[in-house]
């Protein structure tokens, strides 16, 4: 199997770090030209830095995506200078984790904005544009927090479980034309938001974090945490013609710890 993305835009949210930033380089050494968006103006540019290095074709646009009149405005014009995105991956955003005593109603809010809002806000700007000219993929990075329960990620969680939903019912309602929606659940997965979790934990158990870090990884039947690079490999595949019958569809990436259906 071959991929290539040569000439196609692809639009990438969160794309200064983590998953974003893997997912961005990869569509990138596949020809694409990469339109990077994220908050911080400042790692945008470390990303975009990287990137050239890389002889790759990289715009940065810098946007707080909980913002949908900022979100608007700025995809509009993105749009309006280049044209319609061939793909778009939703990465941006991740809500923080508390323990159960320490949600108010800030936590709960900030958690829809952060990754909801960020992801719905951007696919209401895109997936239209892709339709007109009827054909696109999206790829939304959800998270397995919104299909299993636990007590420090209840607001976080409960957005993934919303994003979810969004994702199938967005497929549904522009598959008849021409564009593919789905979400990739990723479960513990080696980038900084890691140790934010593990803090929460700590603060709510009163355990050390090296110790629950690796409990965690223990109850993981593939024995270790995700790379960044093995998610951007899954959105290559479900934005690539390869996957040309796969829409509304939610696949877990969590070395089989959770093993539901």
């Amino acid at each position: 199997m071959q991929l290539q993305f040569r000439g196609q835009r692809v639009l990438v949210t969160g794309a200064s770090k983590g998953i974003g930033l893997a997912c961005a380089l990869a569509f990138g050494r596949l020809g694409a030209q990469v339109v990077a968006i994220s908050r911080s103006a400042n790692n945008l540019a470390q990303a975009e830095e990287q990137a050239r290095a890389e002889g790759i074709a990289w715009q940065s646009a810098p946007c707080d995506l909980t913002d949908g009149a900022a979100t608007d405005r700025v995809l509009r014009e993105l749009q309006e200078q280049g044209g319609a995105f061939q793909v778009l991956v939703n990465s941006a955003g991740a809500a923080r984790r508390y323990p159960a005593d320490e949600i108010d109603v800030e936590a709960l809010h900030q958690a829809m904005d952060a990754k909801y809002f960020a992801c719905t806000h951007v696919m209401q700007a895109v997936v239209p544009h892709m339709a007109e000219h009827g054909a696109g993929a999206v790829v939304n990075i959800v998270g397995m927090g919104g299909r299993v329960g636990k007590p420090t990620h209840i607001p976080g969680g409960a957005a993934n479980a919303a994003l979810m939903l969004a994702t199938v019912g967005y497929a549904r309602a522009y598959a008849g034309q021409g564009v593919r929606i789905n979400a990739i659940n990723p479960g513990l997965t080696q980038t900084t938001r890691v140790a934010e979790g593990v803090e929460a934990m700590s603060r709510a158990t009163g355990r050390a974090t090296d110790e629950l870090l690796a409990e965690q990884v223990a109850q993981i039947p593939m024995g270790r945490m995700a790379q960044p690079e093995e998610i951007a490999n899954v959105a290559l595949f479900l934005a690539s013609p390869y996957a040309s019958y796969v829409s509304g569809a939610v696949i877990p990436m969590d070395g089989c710890a959770a093993s539901v259906i």
